[in-house]
């Protein structure tokens, strides 16, 4: 049984997010610089040079990237020989949110779902955090971290298509989410689409596709091929840099697929960002 300290965690984690807030991830940054190369728009050329020099700026002055700092998400392998000493992994993943939004003065944005009142006092600043557990072999501990922003989530889709549906079935209705989206998610997006399961599970399986490296490959062909044809279709919408026309709406489709029921074929898709701030803790 390895140990692992409950105070390293909670500062692994602070740190994390304050690092992310003002820092955009590599792999994001290189896809910007891509887009921006890319780009046939002057406008949208123009927005996405902005885009960069945001970016540059956040990261030399540590200041956030955006506004809006987002609830924190976290996907983590649990492995089974692992023991948290000094208190429990989920209340360290908590108190390291909580001091990463804190100590970064970044936003707190969790409220009430009714009155809308902030809960920062009443149970945490931004908290409680977004986790997803998962019990594997072995003896270390990976947490996958990402700030989810409201404009990116409140575009974010599922839905129940008929089987007979099929492949293409599932490329319609994620180009109609994003067509539907239009400028609101502050394209250029990265798109998770979860295919299969039951619809809570493709759902779950579309926000963890987002956490996967931009410009990686998916392992399977099929998906592979579905990923490219998506890109390609999705950047024909129009929709641009922050709504401004042009020919570079996505970054990246990513797709994650489970096994489904033989009467259901479950479609989620989740939108991020172009500033997409995610990172992974490995102890």
């Amino acid at each position: 049984m390895r140990e692992i300290k409950y105070e390293d965690i909670v500062k692994s984690i602070r740190d994390s997010i304050m690092y992310s807030g003002t820092n955009l991830p590599k792999d994001a940054l290189e896809k910007m610089n891509e887009a921006y190369e890319k780009e046939k728009s002057p406008v949208a050329r123009e927005v996405l040079k902005q885009l960069l020099e945001n970016a540059d700026i956040a990261s030399s002055e540590d200041k956030p990237l955006c506004q809006d700092t987002g609830l924190a998400v976290f996907f983590v392998k649990v492995g089974e020989d692992v023991k948290v000493v000094g208190g429990t992994l989920k209340a360290a993943i908590n108190e390291g949110t909580e001091k990463g939004y804190k100590d970064g003065y970044l936003r707190a944005s969790t409220c009430h779902w009714d009155t809308r009142a902030n809960l920062k006092d009443e149970i945490g600043y931004n908290l409680p955090a977004i986790i997803h557990f998962d019990l594997v072999e072995g003896d270390e501990l990976e947490i996958e971290y990402a700030a989810k922003g409201g404009g990116s989530e409140n575009v974010s889709r599922a839905t129940v298509i008929p089987p007979a549906a099929g492949r293409q079935g599932v490329i319609d209705y994620v180009k109609e989410v994003v067509s539907n989206a239009g400028p609101n998610p502050c394209p250029p997006l990265t798109v998770g689409v979860g295919i299969g399961g039951t619809f809570e599970k493709a759902v779950i399986s579309s926000k963890h596709a987002l956490f996967r490296k931009l410009g990686s490959v998916n392992e399977n062909s099929t998906l592979e091929s579905m990923e490219k044809e998506l890109v390609e279709e999705l950047n024909k919408l129009g929709i641009g840099a922050m709504g401004m026309g042009g020919t570079q709406t996505v970054f990246g489709v990513h797709i994650e697929k489970n096994p489904c029921h033989i009467a259901s074929l479950p479609v989620s898709v989740n939108v991020q960002c172009h500033s997409s701030r995610h990172t992974v803790i490995k102890l």
